[in-house]
C-alpha cells in the first residue's frame, strides 16, 4: 500500500476515534475509556477505514457515494460526529481545523466534478 494513503488512513482512524471518545465522556460518563458500545463504534468504524477501497480518492466517508457501514452504524456514527464535530475545537483545535479545511476542500471539488 502506498505510504500516503496508509498515513491517510490512520489520520482518519485517529480522528474517529478522538470523536468516539469525546462523545462517550460527556454523553456516558466514561473517564477511563470507553463505553461498549462506543468501543463496538470504534473498533466498526477503523475496520470500515481499513478496507476502504476509495480512500485513494476522497477524504471522509461523508463524501463517499458508497455508503459501506450498516445502517444503525451509519446513524450512529453521524450521532457521533454531530456531537462531536463542534466540541473537536476545544479539545483538538489542529485536528478540528485540519477537517473543516478538508470537507470544504472536497466538497468543492466534488461540486466542480459534478459540473463538468
Amino acid at each position: 500500500m502506498h505510504k500516503d494513503i496508509s498515513a491517510k488512513r490512520e489520520k482518519e482512524k485517529e480522528l474517529v476515534s478522538e470523536m468516539v471518545a469525546l462523545y462517550c465522556r460527556k454523553r456516558h460518563g466514561g473517564k477511563k475509556g470507553l463505553c461498549l458500545e462506543c468501543t463496538a463504534l470504534n473498533t466498526y468504524a477503523r475496520k470500515r477505514s481499513d478496507k476502504c477501497p476509495f480512500m485513494e480518492n476522497k477524504t471522509f466517508c461523508s463524501n463517499c457515494k458508497v455508503h459501506c457501514y450498516k445502517s444503525e452504524m451509519r446513524e450512529e456514527i453521524r450521532t457521533v460526529m454531530r456531537f462531536s464535530g463542534p466540541r473537536m475545537i476545544f479539545r483538538h483545535p489542529v485536528m478540528a481545523v485540519r477537517h473543516v479545511l478538508e470537507v470544504k476542500k472536497e466538497k468543492k471539488r466534488l461540486e466542480m466534478c459534478d459540473e463538468t
